[in-house]
């Protein structure tokens, strides 16, 4: 399968089709936010790399799962200097919930992403958090152009707004839709590979004035300052940090990638 429009891998189908049968919350959401890029500038202003810490408890790329309390690992997180959080809400794959993010939300005071793949706008009404993930990938699979539609619906409501891409073709579109939070996912949802390259030429599509945020293939502290050196406003860290099937300290996981580009390098 090539990286061409709407490509997906068999794994991303699965999810995509579990997506497309959930219905909204009901009832309109109105979020009163915390601001994500206030969050990344205090983090440097402390001297720690900005990083959202991800509350993955599995997923299809990763083996076993954590059982672990998701607020105690929260707040862990947040020992460990993550400026901000992601929580999973997607249930079907990767044993989220909405009910988690609240209790994540209530226990820290950093902003909170929803995790999810949202694909038309009653889904948005599901629970309150900071920040809304759009993908562009999943939307353009669905056939839709409602990208900007969605992306004006989530401000409307009081969310921020993180678009995902993977390609300088989708960060046009997102930069069309409005967006002023872009991710870069380095994972190819195409064929579930993983190349941190991908961030370095995608980046550059990317105006200044937009907050750039790398995601996925992030483990070690030299990842992080390679994807700082390529432009990253901030990190999405799931695996390196969750461990998953493994009881380790997510505080100390959390550290060792928001204390990359200060502690002695050898």
């Amino acid at each position: 399968m090539d990286d061409s429009v709407g490509a997906i891998a068999p794994e991303v189908a699965s999810i995509l089709a579990a997506a497309r049968e959930r219905g909204g919350g009901g009832e309109r959401v109105a979020a009163d936010a915390r601001s994500l890029p206030a969050a990344f500038e205090r983090a440097e202003s402390e001297g720690r790399v900005p990083l959202i810490a991800e509350i993955k408890p599995t997923s299809p790329t990763t083996e076993g799962a954590r059982t672990d309390d998701p607020v105690a690992l929260a707040e862990r997180m947040v020992e460990g200097g993550a400026a901000a959080l992601s929580v999973l809400t997607e249930p079907d794959h990767f044993g989220g919930s909405a009910r988690t993010l609240e209790r994540v939300r209530e226990a820290v005071d950093v902003p909170v992403l929803r995790k999810d793949f949202v694909l038309h706008e009653a889904q948005l009404d599901v629970v309150e958090a900071d920040v809304i993930l759009l993908i562009v990938r999943f939307l353009e699979a669905e056939g839709t152009d409602d990208l900007g539609d969605l992306v004006a619906a989530a401000r409307d409501r009081g969310f921020q707004v993180l678009v995902e891409t993977h390609t300088e073709a989708e960060v046009e579109r997102a930069i069309e839709a409005g967006a002023d939070i872009v991710g870069v996912n380095n994972r190819d949802l195409a064929q579930l590979e993983v190349d941190l390259g991908t961030f370095e030429r995608v980046s550059e599509a990317v105006p200044e004035s937009v907050t750039l945020i790398a995601e996925s293939g992030i483990h070690t502290p030299e990842d992080v300052r390679r994807m700082r050196r390529a432009g990253a406003d901030a990190l999405l860290v799931g695996s390196a940090i969750m461990d998953h099937g493994a009881d380790t300290d997510v505080a100390a996981n959390t550290r060792r990638l928001t204390n990359a580009e200060t502690e002695t390098q050898t």
